[in-house]
């Protein structure tokens, strides 16, 4: 039994969650939710027992000394929960942790628990994958469900993927048979620089984010840090004319693929986002906030609802030479999933 004591009434909570492992190349997704807890102070709230679902022989806790003392931290999901505050305050309950080794439907079960008796009214799962897209060029996101009403009205993508899938995946399928609106954001990384961390692609998600929640979220250093990033892959890239002439191919690709894209609703996202962030008292859903884009408040009955008319994702990026979907490796290319 799932026992919240301490955790105070929230409003209009949406679940944001992101698991270290197979689905978080580049530590992007980990690293988002990690950014979200940190700016906003997160207070953890509840951990899952790591003995019900982690081998510690693929994850092995780690022992560090407190003045003195011998202590040791588990692997294991915690539960911190946010506030938002402003003339429309919301909480987002973040969910942070490892993919689990084990009892999977379980894991999700027991998030799922949480999230019913939070009030959560929906989830947003981030991913990471790799994938044929240069690191000179923004970062694909390509928002997807399994819920044919939640794509029809969010305008999202439909996933129709089929073969092996993670923790993300099994997450948004229990999610859709539970009755709870899910949505899955996922970041494409360049497979020829796959080592996190990557904060280029952490970014992208972060602003993706935004736009679904209609909210604004602080940036901090993170931007400075994805262009530092971006300089230093230019640099080694530089230093090797195969990779330097590689990355050119993936770039007349990429320029080619997004033409039609380069007018229209990705103008227009950007602009939502510029005028977010020029006006820092701005509150989510006011002018010039990208309203139309974001999972929004019905103002009669103080419950959050679909919007009638959002962006379209990004294209799907696809898997990098060599990356087989079903290579069961971190941060492998895998395309949106269930």
């Amino acid at each position: 039994m799932i026992e919240l004591e301490g955790v105070p009434e929230l409003i209009d909570p949406v679940m944001v969650a992101a698991f270290e492992g197979w689905n978080d190349a580049g530590d992007a997704a980990s690293g988002a939710v990690a950014h979200l807890d940190r700016e906003w102070k997160g207070e953890v709230f509840a951990a899952l027992d790591a003995e019900d679902y982690y081998d510690f022989q693929v994850n092995r806790p780690t022992v560090w000394l407190d003045n003195g003392v011998r202590k040791i931290t588990w692997p294991t999901t915690r539960l911190s929960v946010v506030r938002i505050g402003g003339a429309n305050p919301r909480d987002l309950v973040l969910v942070r942790g490892i993919e689990p080794s084990m009892r999977w439907r379980s894991f999700c079960n027991e998030l799922l628990g949480f999230a019913h008796e939070l009030g959560v009214e929906m989830v947003v799962i981030l991913g990471a994958l790799l994938g044929d897209t240069p690191h000179t060029r923004p970062v694909p996101v390509s928002g997807v469900t399994s819920d044919p009403d939640l794509a029809r009205t969010m305008h999202l993508e439909e996933t129709k993927y089929e073969g092996p899938t993670g923790i993300v995946g099994i997450l948004q399928e229990a999610c859709t048979h539970a009755g709870v609106p899910a949505v899955s954001l996922w970041a494409a990384v360049p497979h020829y620089v796959s080592q996190p961390p990557n904060p280029k692609a952490t970014l992208a998600l972060l602003n993706r984010l935004e736009d679904l929640l209609d909210l604004r979220i602080p940036l901090g250093e993170l931007p400075e840090d994805a262009r530092a990033w971006q300089l230093g892959v230019d640099q080694l890239a530089a230093e090797d004319s195969e990779v330097a002439e590689y990355v050119q191919t993936l770039e007349e690709a990429r320029d080619t693929a997004d033409l039609p894209e380069a007018s229209g609703d990705a103008i227009a996202r950007e602009f939502e986002r510029y005028l977010r962030r020029r006006d820092p008292g701005a509150e989510p859903g006011g002018a010039g906030a990208g309203g139309d884009g974001s999972y929004l408040r019905d103002t009669s009955s103080g419950r959050t609802r679909p919007p009638r008319r959002a962006v379209d994702p990004e294209p799907e990026p696809e898997a990098g030479p060599g990356q087989d979907p079903g290579d069961d490796t971190p941060g492998s290319a895998e395309p949106p999933q269930p």
